[in-house]
């Protein structure tokens, strides 16, 4: 397995340009890019909705709402690798309620150390990600693969007659001999007999 470098989207959602500024240091362009800043919950909803962001940072309290409402929805439609830091009295609270979603928490005050290791975590997160994502669009393709040969082998069915195996055959053999695939033989053969 190779380790590439790889290059993270961030939206960091947080009412306190002070912390903003703040975190500038801590994501270097190389690894971090483009990061965008929101303030609040309706801007970020706003900006999740135009592009997708691997990484979300909110930083609560929000101007229009805590943060964690946030932190669910886009964990759980977006895919996104999400950190919500709560003030210490907090934490406890917080975690109990966004942990089974995926979210991360950190309290605050925290250490640039502390937040590197979070940054760490939300990388390994989003890598996992992308692979559920992968496989998740490879067994779509296989499916809609098989819809396409079932849809040609009944239409090779009712039209030619054929019997369900030489259909099947057919479409195989097809596919090999024009070095085309399956679905690609199928899709020819559904245009044709429409």
């Amino acid at each position: 397995m190779t380790l590439e470098e790889r290059v993270y989207s961030v939206l960091i959602v947080s009412a306190s340009e002070k912390f903003m500024t703040s975190l500038a240091p801590l994501l270097p362009e190389t690894n971090f890019s483009p990061v965008t800043f929101a303030n609040g919950f309706s801007s970020a909803k706003k900006i999740l909705l135009e592009r997708h962001y691997d990484l979300l940072i909110i930083n609560t309290p929000l101007i229009d709402d805590f943060g964690t409402k946030l932190a669910v929805d886009a964990s759980n439609e977006k895919g996104v690798a999400t950190l919500l830091l709560v003030k210490r009295e907090l934490y406890d609270e917080t975690y109990s309620k966004v942990f089974r979603f995926g979210v991360f928490t950190l309290s605050k005050p925290t250490t640039p150390q502390s937040f590197q290791q979070a940054l760490d975590w939300l990388c390994a997160m989003r890598e996992k990600l992308r692979k559920f994502e992968k496989t998740i669009s490879s067994v779509e393709d296989k499916m809609q693969e098989i819809r396409l040969v079932n849809r040609a082998k009944w239409i090779l069915i009712d039209v030619l007659k054929m019997t369900e195996e030489d259909a099947h055959y057919y479409i195989e053999k097809q596919a090999m001999d024009r070095c085309m695939s399956k679905a690609e033989i199928a899709k020819n053969i559904i245009n044709t007999y429409k």
